[in-house]
Formats: structure tokens, C-alpha cells, sequence
């Protein structure tokens, strides 16, 4: 059984009072934890942005054992461009289905599959089913421009294994009761506008220096380096931070000290809707004329 493990997948956001309000109503997750900061991040997580930003996790259930999302807000930025990139999680959940019901959201089935994007255009897609093994988000589907490349880099060097290779798609993952990593080709280049994100593993401490230097030694992609990462009053943890072939944003943590970091905070949803009462960026660019940026 592999030690690794799937951890969340990072969004940038530009409206935090519109997607909080999505996330508690529509998909009916929980708030795990929520930070500010003053300067961005060393290992990049709120983007290429060296100002103000916060970080909100959100799932439904303790990162233990849950697949969560990381929603990154930059004060100056009011909207990102989409990409070609990411392609939806998938959430198995009759749950989810009655609230677009009761709240009117827009929504589009195909297939038996209902599909909603967030506010800011992230796809999410519902199965109509009640979950029964805990966890109700059950992959992650990333564009590929070369499906058996792909297939290489997360299963050799990434030691996933492979599940399921059908037509477009493929089906990968460190174990068949977590979240998996779903490739689909696009038969072409993958284009990350600036709305691209991040995907987590965890993995123990000890093995983040052999990882990198086994992607280095066959000549992939490092974007940080072994680093450590500081959160005021929490623990340090270590990250390693490479690309695959596509260049879709992958993130290793030393799990030891991740598992210490992401304890849920019972305080969450009150730090969060602190954070946005406390954000008057829209009306300074409001005074001034302006709109926020769009990345």
C-alpha cells in the first residue's frame, strides 16, 4: 500500500464572498482552515503574486482523510483567465444535486452527469449517488497532449499506479479508496492562462529529496526546489514542487509535518467571513474609478 497520498487541488479565486457562498450552499462543503498573509508565498501558492493574499481550505472532511480545495485570493486581483488545463472534479453526492435544486443554480447534465462552475468558471461534476466510502470527491480530470507521456511521468516517476486506460482517458492514483488523478487528452497543447493551478501529495519526509532528484536526473520540470514553508504558529513543512510534461503544477509535502498543519480549525468560517469584512479592496478601486485587475 502506497504512502502517499492525495491531499487538494489549488484555485485562484477572485470573489470570496460569491465562491464561499458556493462552496457552503451549492456543494455543501465545510471551511477547514483560512489564513492571511502580507507577502506571497516561497513556494508560489497564491500564483506568481508578491502581495496581500489568503489561503481557505474547504472540503468535506479533515485532509486525513478527505480530498480538499485550496482557494488562493490575491487582494488586487478580481478575475483570472481559464485555460485548457483543468477539466473538473468529480463529487459522488445526492446531496449536492438537492442544493442546485433548492438554491435555482445553474447547472448542465449530459450523460446523467450534472455539471456546475463556480464563480469563477471552475467545472465541478455531481453524481447523483450517495457516497458510501467516505470521501465524496472522487477524482481530479487534468488535460493531457500526449495520454501514454503522461502516463509515464505519473506512473514511473510519480509511482502512481495506473487503473484504468480507456479511449482519451486514463485513470491514476495512489490508491483505489482516494481521490484520483484522471488525464484526458486534448490532442493538443495544454494552455494554463492564469487561472492555472496545483495538485497535493503528501509523502513521507524522507522521500521529497529522492523525488526530486529523480525527476531532475531524467530531466523534468523543478519549479521550487526543496524548500521549507513557514505559517505563523503552525509547523514548518517541506515541499518539493515540480511540473509534469504538460505543465501541470505539482506539489509533494513532507507528510509528517503536513498532517500537523492541516488540523482543521474549528474557528474557520469565522476567520473567513473576518477576512472579507475586512476587505474594502473592491471599494478602494471603486472610489478610484477602477475595477480590480484581471490576471
Amino acid at each position: 500500500m502506497s504512502t502517499r497520498r492525495a491531499l487538494h487541488f489549488v484555485f485562484k479565486v477572485g470573489n470570496r464572498t460569491a465562491t464561499a457562498k458556493f462552496f457552503r450552499n451549492i456543494l455543501g462543503m465545510k471551511f477547514l482552515r483560512h489564513e492571511e498573509f502580507e507577502e506571497g508565498c516561497k513556494a508560489s501558492c497564491n500564483g506568481p503574486y508578491d502581495g496581500k493574499w489568503s489561503k481557505s481550505m474547504v472540503g468535506y472532511g479533515p485532509e486525513d482523510n478527505h480530498f480538499v480545495i485550496e482557494l488562493t485570493y490575491n487582494y488586487g486581483i478580481g478575475s483570472y483567465k481559464l485555460g485548457t488545463d483543468f477539466m473538473g472534479i468529480t463529487i459522488q453526492s445526492t446531496d449536492v444535486i438537492e442544493n442546485i435544486q433548492k438554491h435555482n443554480y445553474p447547472y448542465t447534465e449530459k450523460d446523467g452527469i450534472v455539471s456546475v462552475q463556480s464563480p469563477d468558471g471552475y467545472m465541478f461534476h455531481i453524481v447523483n449517488q450517495t457516497t458510501t466510502d467516505g470521501d465524496p470527491v472522487k477524482k481530479v480530470t487534468l488535460a493531457s497532449s500526449n495520454l501514454q507521456k503522461s502516463i509515464d511521468f505519473w506512473s514511473d516517476l510519480c509511482g502512481m499506479k495506473l487503473f484504468n486506460k480507456e479511449g482519451k482517458k486514463a485513470l491514476l492514483g495512489y490508491s483505489e479508496d482516494q481521490c484520483q488523478l484522471e488525464l484526458y487528452d486534448i490532442g493538443t497543447a495544454v494552455d494554463h492562462a492564469t487561472a492555472f493551478g496545483r495538485i497535493a501529495f503528501s509523502c513521507p519526509r524522507d522521500e521529497l529529496a529522492s523525488i526530486q532528484d529523480k525527476l531532475k536526473s531524467t530531466g523534468q520540470t523543478i519549479l521550487t526546489p526543496l524548500v521549507s514553508l513557514d505559517t505563523p504558529g503552525k509547523a514548518t513543512v517541506e515541499v518539493v514542487i515540480p511540473a509534469d510534461p504538460d505543465g501541470h503544477e505539482i506539489c509533494f509535502v513532507g507528510d509528517e509535518a503536513f498532517r500537523e498543519l492541516s488540523q482543521v480549525d474549528t474557528k474557520a468560517d469565522e476567520l473567513l467571513d473576518q477576512g472579507i469584512a475586512a476587505d474594502k479592496s473592491d471599494e478602494w478601486f471603486a472610489k478610484k474609478g477602477q475595477t480590480k485587475a484581471s490576471a
